[in-house]
């Protein structure tokens, strides 16, 4: 009986009780979104990383191990590192921020089409001017550019000279003696990619590398151990972000329930006298506010899982090149425990009103 009270009370207010589910799915679905975003583009780094086709990876000091930085490493180093043993190819690249989060990249292209196993085009092919450029069909989609179009960066028109399958260290390529003249960066690199004549060989060829003096500072790391640093947890700021997210969305499921909750006891004050006048105990009527809350709390996390996966199927249908989006089951139980939290502390002083109103009063209102 009070299970089919509390449902026909939420379907005799359908607007409001759809409004509420839209908003508590909104808190949920933001959430989510950000979490697969954190994760979506996490892999895309470690997919691109792998892609490269190295063992070894080199960066200069004072860069972290996953993030930009400028180009500080001698170019000269790659002959030293290709003249150690057991280190069978090597290539450097220079990375340039421009425009916000965007890069361009520079590298040798035989070099690294030796190192990653050649360059597969789908349209164009190599560079054969000194601003040409290759890119991949993410981007490529994305921009709606094709062979011989032009890219504006760093002041530069780069012409587009070969468009690759996504999933090789970066979506702009371009010559890397191009690109370290237009950015004064002349034999400076960023990085540094090995390639080992065999797997056993890596760790080895990693700790002489780390004791030789000229190296000091430098981080060295095999591309698996790289690659294993791309997760939430090692990006400080970013796991902070969620965590403020999650806190807002506890803040606006608690305002969302807790107005809908107050103006729904408004509304049935002599409803709730009734009640009482009926035997009802202070804890009947709290239950069935109680049970109202969970029910929207429930049907908005279903409203917000959806909404997720809309989102995250909008993320990698039109905008792929810039943002990478995966869906986070591990987290949907986490979202169902926020709802519900929210949810029932949003309703914890509406239900008490309701349960405390005096029975006579209730029935005198109108």
């Amino acid at each position: 009986m009070i299970n089919r009270l509390v449902f026909e009370n939420l379907k005799h207010r359908k607007l409001r009780t759809a409004l509420s589910c839209l908003s508590i799915g909104f808190q949920v679905s933001m959430i989510l979104a950000v979490v697969g975003l954190s994760h979506g583009m996490l892999q895309d780094s470690i997919n691109r990383a792998k892609g490269v086709g190295a063992d070894i990876m080199i960066k200069p000091p004072g860069a972290s191990a996953i993030s930009l930085s400028g180009a500080s490493m001698p170019e000269k180093f790659l002959k030293y590192f290709a003249a150690r043993p057991h280190v069978t190819k090597v290539a450097g690249i220079n990375v340039q921020a421009y425009a916000g989060l965007s890069t361009i990249t520079g590298i040798n292209l035989d070099e690294f089409a030796a190192l990653s196993g050649g360059m597969k085009y789908l349209e164009g092919g190599p560079f054969k001017e000194k601003n040409d450029m290759i890119v991949d069909d993410w981007y490529a989609e994305q921009s709606k550019k094709k062979v011989g179009d032009t890219v504006n960066a760093l002041n530069i028109n780069w012409r587009i000279c070969g468009i690759v399958p996504a999933g090789k260290l970066a979506r702009q390529l371009v010559s890397l003696k191009q690109l370290q003249s237009v950015t004064n960066s002349d034999e400076k690199i960023s990085q540094a990619f090995l390639k080992v004549d065999t797997k056993e060989n890596v760790q080895p060829v990693i700790t002489a590398l780390k004791a030789v003096p000229e190296l000091e500072g430098y981080g060295i790391y095999s591309i698996e151990e790289f690659v294993s640093l791309f997760s939430v947890n090692n990006v400080p700021a970013l796991k902070g972000f969620i965590y403020v997210i999650t806190g807002l969305s506890v803040i606006v499921g608690f305002l969302v329930v807790g107005l809908t909750m107050y103006t729904t006891v408004l509304e049935r004050t002599r409803e709730i006298g009734i009640l009482k006048a009926l035997g009802a105990s202070p804890g009947d009527v709290m239950g069935i506010l109680v049970r109202e809350t969970l029910v929207l709390a429930v049907v908005g996390w279903i409203c917000g899982i959806l909404l997720s996966v809309a989102a995250n199927w909008a993320i990698n249908h039109f905008i792929r090149a810039n943002m990478q989006s995966e869906l986070a089951p591990d987290w949907w139980p986490t979202a169902l425990g926020i709802s519900l939290t929210a949810g029932l502390l949003g309703a914890v002083y509406p239900g008490m009103r309701a349960a405390t109103q005096d029975a006579i009063e209730a029935l005198s209102h109108e």
